[in-house]
């Protein structure tokens, strides 16, 4: 049978057919359009929502999915965690649990005595983000001969040539002595890379170094914790404001504190690639979320707890001696003491 050429309406050619007869040609499906393959897309869309909906109405996905919302909630302008609010923790309750706690760090300070632990804790975050409320809490009934604060200041002209690591190493623990450090070689990745107080080799070297520097410590034998506390724009606003009209908090704030608030996002990318790139298995971040001090504290001290194995060595109750007494003994005259004046 012969074959015949078909063309478009410009004449161009398009293709060869077969002539059939009217009663045997099957029908011709024109090809679908733009908008009838959307519409079939967005039916496709709409059909897997519904699904979802569907799966979500089940308790146990509901109940994940709370979870889900809670854990992974993240400012989009920031990239700092969105903290949920929930009712404040009553201070009966803290109270209680903060006297059972420092029990337990008593207990675990004569532990790293006993053994001869090397402890360290860095605590870092956003200012005001309650940093020192909690260290005040863990050391207020430990010994400060074992368990001290490192809170070291702007370095001295002569620091500024050593190697970096230099003047923090100085405060490291020997055996039996735990080390807190309120704010820690983490400087450098912090507010010396978004003050312009460092320059960009300085920045990035520091970054390298770092995890080397910590499995250092590490394999010495020293326990490393590192905590970040993250705090919430309007929280820190709002303690920022309570330092500012309280006299007895008035020294808290700063003008650098002032500063960084201008720098909000700039502090939040620094932050993000300082956890890229030290946020390691042998010594992670952990996060405390602080908008909640009382919180804060209980989870931090907490954690401290979990993380150090110890055992209870509490001494067995002691019995006073009597109290030497000589009637040979005459004490001096009061008259030739200073005392302080009874004002109250």
């Amino acid at each position: 049978m012969a074959k015949r050429k078909s063309t478009d309406d410009s004449g161009g050619e398009q293709k060869t057919v077969k002539p059939t007869s009217d009663a045997t040609a099957p029908a011709v499906s024109a090809e679908p359009t733009q908008a009838v393959a959307d519409t079939a897309a967005r039916a496709e869309a709409e059909a897997a929502v519904k699904r979802e909906r569907r799966l979500v109405k089940s308790a146990e996905e509901h109940r994940q999915g709370k979870k889900i919302a809670r854990v992974d909630s993240f400012d989009p302008t920031t990239g700092d965690l969105v903290q949920k609010r929930r009712k404040p923790i009553d201070v009966k309750t803290y109270n209680s649990e903060l006297a059972k706690l420092q029990v337990e760090l008593v207990k675990l300070q004569e532990w790293i005595k006993l053994r001869g632990l090397k402890v360290v804790c860095l605590f870092e975050g956003r200012d005001a983000a309650g940093k020192g409320g909690v260290i005040k809490r863990v050391t207020e009934s430990l010994n400060p001969r074992i368990c001290r604060i490192c809170a070291l200041g702007i370095p001295t002209e002569r620091e500024k040539t050593q190697w970096y690591f230099q003047r923090y190493v100085a405060q490291l623990p020997a055996a039996s002595e735990w080390v807190l450090f309120d704010r820690s070689w983490y400087n450098r990745a912090g507010v010396e890379h978004v003050m312009g107080f460092c320059t960009d080799d300085e920045y990035t070297d520091f970054l390298r170094t770092a995890p080397e520097f910590e499995r250092m410590l590490i394999r010495s034998g020293v326990i490393l914790l590192k905590f970040w506390f993250s705090v919430s724009d309007e929280e820190q606003e709002r303690r920022f404001q309570d330092r500012i009209n309280t006299p007895t908090k008035r020294w808290k704030i700063s003008p650098m504190d002032v500063t960084a608030r201008s720098k909000w996002v700039d502090y939040s990318k620094a932050k993000d690639a300082m956890f890229a790139a030290t946020d390691t298995a042998e010594s992670p971040w952990w996060v405390v979320e602080a908008d909640d001090k009382m919180r804060a504290r209980l989870n931090c001290i907490n954690h401290i707890l979990k993380m150090i194995p110890y055992q209870d060595t509490t001494p067995e109750k002691i019995v006073l001696p009597p109290r030497q007494v000589d009637k040979d003994y005459v004490r001096p005259p009061l008259k030739h003491q200073h005392f302080v004046p009874e004002k109250y």
